[in-house]
């Protein structure tokens, strides 16, 4: 090959190394302006505790302010009315959807939940049916304001067999080890703690098992029955009316984790999968507020999540967090767990991939 020909063939690469890159950069630019894009891109890292710099990295604050008004919840400020929840009122021989029946039909020898697998174009993760809500109980870090534990270590602490991560914590840098939770927390009737930077209200059950969401002080709340709770949210839906959601609600495509409760006193637990690219991109307020819905979820209220989403079935990780899955899931201030306080018929479920 003579010294010319080598020439224009060295030309020619490079000729399309930089068309390539052209492609790649017009592409990125046209990404970049589109408004799909903007929405996703600057809800979804506003949200985060430590990675906010990357909605500036792209855009300038005037853009990420335009787009953060334009994607908000309204919430329904409606008191909750506890009456509305009478327990075990429905007994389940009559299902109205598929859904329903879904949720109702025990696992073989298993009384106490029913794990279900999500599965969206999306995204995926578990939603948890516990039928006697009086087993459902708040598991505190026995290090609270010195280090979290997971919800692995919080379950099997506290004799439980299913668990979710609760309120969320100081989180500097992305480092935070659960220690320092925001908010309040009550522990049997107790506000066993108060810090600053909660959001939200308070998340919980009264002393009947009725879950109660309120804005009011802890004081007041433990005056009204409120015997364990955690401060966050946004609420989703309150006396079965559900927020408005403007956008995609502010909040972003993360994984999510999320309590609630039907009418007939069953618990929900729900705990959506994200920030796994080809796996599970993580769910948006709405599309959490639509499987809700599906199973008649009468009151919700959104917890913690992100990296901290996690889901522990008799202290082994069951679902996919988006950190530190290799150790068992982050370290939490508190998580909500299922206990057999009555010894019910129990076996345990088998994961389903």
């Amino acid at each position: 090959m003579n010294k010319k020909r080598k020439l224009r063939l060295k030309i020619s690469k490079f000729t399309l190394l930089i068309f390539l890159l052209d492609i790649i950069v017009i592409d990125g630019i046209i990404l970049i302006n589109n408004n799909k894009f903007k929405a996703f891109w600057i809800p979804t890292a506003m949200t985060t505790m430590s990675h906010k710099y990357l909605a500036y990295t792209l855009y300038d604050p005037d853009t990420v302010n335009k787009v953060m008004s334009e994607n908000y919840i309204e919430t329904n400020s409606e008191e909750i009315n506890l009456d509305d929840i009478v327990i075990n009122s429905n007994k389940n021989k009559h299902y109205t959807s598929k859904y329903e029946q879904e949720l109702f039909t025990r696992d073989p020898g298993n009384d106490l939940y029913k794990i279900i697998r999500i599965e969206e174009s999306k995204f995926k993760g578990y939603l948890v049916g516990i039928y006697d809500p009086s087993d459902v109980e708040l598991a505190v870090s026995s290090k609270l304001g010195k280090a979290g534990e997971s919800v692995n270590t919080l379950v099997k602490k506290n004799n439980g067999l299913v668990g979710i991560n609760g309120g969320g914590f100081e989180d500097l840098d992305g480092w935070g080890n659960g220690s320092i939770p925001y908010g309040a927390i009550i522990k049997n009737g107790v506000h066993i703690w108060q810090h600053d930077g909660g959001s939200g209200g308070l998340i919980g059950f009264t002393k009947d098992h009725k879950m109660y969401i309120t804005s009011k002080t802890p004081e007041e709340a433990i005056k009204d029955g409120m015997w364990d709770a955690v401060e966050f949210g946004p609420n989703l839906i309150v006396n079965g009316k559900t927020a408005k959601i403007h956008g995609d609600g502010g909040w972003g495509t993360a994984p999510r984790s999320v309590i609630a409760q039907r009418k007939d006193g069953v618990v929900l637990f729900l705990i959506i999968e994200g920030r796994l690219p080809g796996y599970s991109t993580g769910a948006t307020m709405n599309d959490v507020i639509k499987i809700l819905k599906r199973y008649k979820a009468y009151n919700a209220a959104n917890l913690d999540g992100g990296a901290s989403s996690t889901m522990s079935v008799e202290g082994k990780l069951w679902n996919k967090p988006s950190a530190g899955e290799s150790y068992g899931g982050r370290t939490v201030s508190n998580a909500w767990i299922v206990t057999n306080k009555q010894n019910k018929a129990y076996v345990t479920p088998t994961k389903k991939k």
